[in-house]
């Protein structure tokens, strides 16, 4: 069969997404509308805050800002086409709005995984090492460790995107999700992934698996000598400086192992329930992640606490 001839026939996919589950489709929009509002307020002014409060120039929050912004743009590459989904009675993607989709869903996440591993050794430096924090972790130094996660991120993504969207389609288009997620696109080709399926499992061991071990062993060290502290108050204030940062870590990881470790049901009467299991776990963790990250450091910093108190005092008195 004649590869150009088989993809050029193929020009957009069709969307299921809760097509089968017409339903429970309004529910969703509202539910998932509500908290994309919430993603876009909340990150939006954790970046607004890092940026003009000048007492969180720091490492912490300039990682911190770069975090909300990734949010945002992870959801904003696949939220609207979800919430257009729902509205739409045919659900279509063109081919190259499905591949610039999946790319920037992939890049994001991966730059999250990375990220997520730097801010673990900034916390590692901080509080194993202080004396040398500002040194270690200069402005020569954080930048480009941020930098590099968002190249990390989208050059992974360019690979595995470009790698998906150059095989062969045929025959069914539609794609079983709300969006382009890369797994689902390549059920659709007619030839053999393994070059695929090998490549994303480098890319998994490299954007998940490192870092996960990165961040377990700092933060063996980080407990390690918190727990050497003499003082209980001391103690709290150490644990505090980085509990906003595990909690995010073990949500975000936590999700991930719950959507790809669960085991699969055998029972093929049972396969709509998981697929529709499997579609929600997935549009919820693109939210719910992002959605919690500004909350969770707003509710476990003073400081972001003060400084958004700060810019909403500063913003009425301008008013």
């Amino acid at each position: 069969m004649d590869r150009s001839n088989v993809t050029s026939s193929m020009v957009g996919f069709l969307l299921l997404g809760l097509s089968a589950h017409p339903n429970l489709e309004k529910t969703f929009f509202v539910l998932i509308l509500l908290m994309y509002l919430v993603i876009l307020l909340g990150n939006g002014v954790l970046i607004l805050v890092t940026i003009f409060d000048s007492r969180l120039h720091t490492p912490m929050y300039f990682f911190l800002g770069n975090l909300s912004f990734l949010d945002i743009c992870y959801t904003t590459s696949s939220v609207p086409l979800v919430l257009d989904s729902f509205l739409t009675p045919r659900k279509t993607i063109s081919f190259s709005a499905c591949a610039v989709q999946m790319f920037l869903s992939f890049a994001m996440g991966a730059t999250e995984c990375v990220l997520l591993g730097m801010m673990a050794f900034d916390r590692y430096v901080a509080i194993c090492n202080p004396l040398r924090y500002p040194v270690i972790m200069s402005k020569a130094a954080y930048v480009p460790m941020a930098a590099s996660s968002w190249v990390a991120g989208s050059t992974t993504a360019m690979v595995q995107t470009s790698l998906a969207m150059t095989m062969p389609f045929c025959g069914d288009n539609v794609i079983n999700h709300f969006a382009c997620e890369i797994l689902a696109v390549l059920k659709l080709a007619c030839a053999d992934i393994t070059i695929n399926v090998i490549s994303m499992a480098v890319a998994n061991v490299v954007f998940e698996g490192i870092p996960i071990l990165f961040i377990s062993f700092s933060y063996v060290f980080i407990i390690a000598t918190i727990l050497r502290i003499p003082s209980a108050e001391g103690r709290k204030k150490a644990f505090s400086n980085c509990s906003a940062h595990l909690t995010v870590v073990v949500i975000f990881y936590g999700t991930i192992l719950f959507m790809y470790g669960k085991p699969k049901s055998k029972d093929p009467l049972g396969a709509d329930k998981e697929d529709l299991s499997d579609k929600l776990t997935s549009l919820f963790y693109g939210v719910v992640t992002p959605m919690l990250n500004p909350i969770i450091y707003s509710l476990r910093n003073k400081d972001v606490k003060a400084a958004v108190k700060n810019l909403v005092f500063q913003k009425h008195i301008h008013q």
